[in-house]
């Protein structure tokens, strides 16, 4: 079920919410958050109900473990960090079963010239999202950093619908609390008039921008040999485009409907194409995942304890992580080994106290960000490089290919994302009044009546 679909809008989302909280007035606390566990994995089921039970068994074996790594089970007679390693060795098992094996496979039988059959494995959704997420509440548990939480609430805190296919990457210490807070458990009408504010700013986002940019994205990467210079820097910038319309619309649609259960989920955009450093981009963009890409693989590796080339090694490899866990190809791999190096390069000119000026700044970090999502998009490396070769093709330039209207639209598309406010500012400011309710209202209808065909968000896919 999508976010941007009548079924979600117009059936689940209030039926959802006026059953929890008719139970909640009724006073059955443990019938209404039983009742949103079900209603997210039917939520979740809705695509492919054979994956039902590998959430659910995913689910009941993170929390058995992290209840034996806080010490709630007292009978458990082994070493915590053998039980940490088997925690963390079988989730990643399990993505890399379902996520890798053909990768894997496919690299294997170019290497030694074998015949090995791909496996051809349907990618269960938001696998990739509640791995992460359960493995920071191992990690934590180990660390003696999490309470002792019931079934019902934890079960809650993996499944909630709003942020369980795409994110945020929410952590049981910002969740586990809400969940378990009585004041959460009545109507608050202003988190309603919130949440109908940002869900409709998503739905936008959505609706609106990034399916109009996808039509001219899918168009370029079709035959990428053929593009012309403009062409080109139109499929790049297009997509550098739809991907933050796609992906912080999606956040947006999450923590709206969230906060109509009173629950706050993390911020997960803050102007990301506004950054004047790749360090402050990551900063900005998928706040969530570089938050768990700091906690738990640069910190342990060691972070910048260890002098500067093992800072720097750590860099890399923190990003070429960050890089598969997008997917399984050698594209994805480039992209985050990309945003490695520059990240080592910036630290390096950071300590020689290096600055250039702000608008410089901002344009070698849009273009070097615009120019790594070519290898993000690119079903192979040899269209990311047709690509790239023709951005910087100036000789082919002629005056009659500025004629297409997209160019007009890829330039307002920037002035939206670097000249205006985001919508966590706008949630932050948010005052319902006859302009929010004829903005929002103008917004919500648009997108509505531009429901015309289903069309997944990019992160499904990842």
């Amino acid at each position: 079920m999508l976010f941007n679909s009548y079924e979600f809008i117009f059936l689940f989302l209030p039926l959802s919410f006026f059953i929890y909280f008719y139970l909640l007035n009724k006073r059955l606390i443990t019938g209404a958050k039983g009742f949103l566990v079900f209603a997210s994995l039917f939520f979740y089921s809705w695509w492919n109900i054979a994956y039902l039970p590998l959430i659910l068994s995913s689910m009941l074996f993170n929390y058995v473990i992290g209840n034996s790594l806080n010490e709630n089970f007292k009978k458990v007679k082994i070493s915590k960090k053998a039980l940490l390693t088997f925690g963390v060795v079988a989730n990643l098992s399990l993505l890399g079963y379902f996520k890798y094996s053909d990768f894997f496979i496919n690299n294997f039988n170019i290497a030694f010239n074998s015949q090995i059959n791909l496996l051809h494995l349907a990618l269960p959704l938001a696998i990739s999202f509640f791995t992460f997420q359960q493995i920071a509440y191992l990690v934590d548990s180990y660390r003696r950093e999490t309470a002792e939480y019931d079934f019902l609430n934890y079960a809650l805190f993996v499944t909630f619908f709003p942020q369980l296919i795409a994110g945020p990457i929410v952590h049981h210490a910002e969740m586990m609390p809400q969940f378990a807070s009585r004041w959460n458990l009545a109507k608050n009408y202003k988190n309603i008039a919130a949440g109908i504010f940002i869900f409709s700013i998503g739905l936008f986002k959505k609706v609106g921008i990034a399916d109009f940019f996808s039509v001219y994205v899918n168009n370029y990467y079709l035959d990428t040999a053929s593009l012309h210079i403009l062409e080109a820097w139109a499929a790049s910038l297009t997509y550098t485009l739809q991907l933050y319309f796609d992906f912080s619309g999606y956040t947006d649609m999450a923590i709206g409907a969230a906060l109509l259960f009173n629950i706050k989920l993390p911020i997960n955009f803050n102007s990301p194409y506004k950054a004047r450093n790749i360090q402050d981009f990551w900063r900005r963009w998928h706040i969530t995942l570089s938050r768990f890409l700091r906690d738990y693989i640069y910190i342990p590796l060691g972070g910048n304890r260890k002098g500067n080339f093992i800072t720097y090694n750590n860099i890399l490899a923190t990003f070429i992580l960050g890089g598969i866990w997008h997917g399984a190809g050698w594209t994805f791999v480039f992209w985050g080994f990309l945003h490695g190096i520059a990240l080592v390069v910036h630290r390096i000119y950071s300590n020689l106290n290096f600055h250039m000026p702000k608008i410089i700044a901002w344009f070698i970090t849009f273009n070097f960000i615009n120019f790594t999502w070519v290898f993000f998009r690119a079903p192979t490396f040899e269209d990311a490089l047709n690509i790239v070769s023709k951005m910087f093709s100036f000789s082919e330039f002629k005056p009659d290919y500025l004629d297409d209207n997209i160019y007009s639209y890829i330039i307002l598309g920037i002035i939206l994302t670097i000249a205006f406010k985001n919508s966590v500012q706008l949630l932050e400011n948010f005052k319902m009044n006859k302009k929010t309710a004829w903005f929002i209202s103008i917004l919500f209808v648009y997108s509505i009546l531009s429901l015309n065909k289903a069309s997944e968000f990019l992160y499904f896919n990842f």
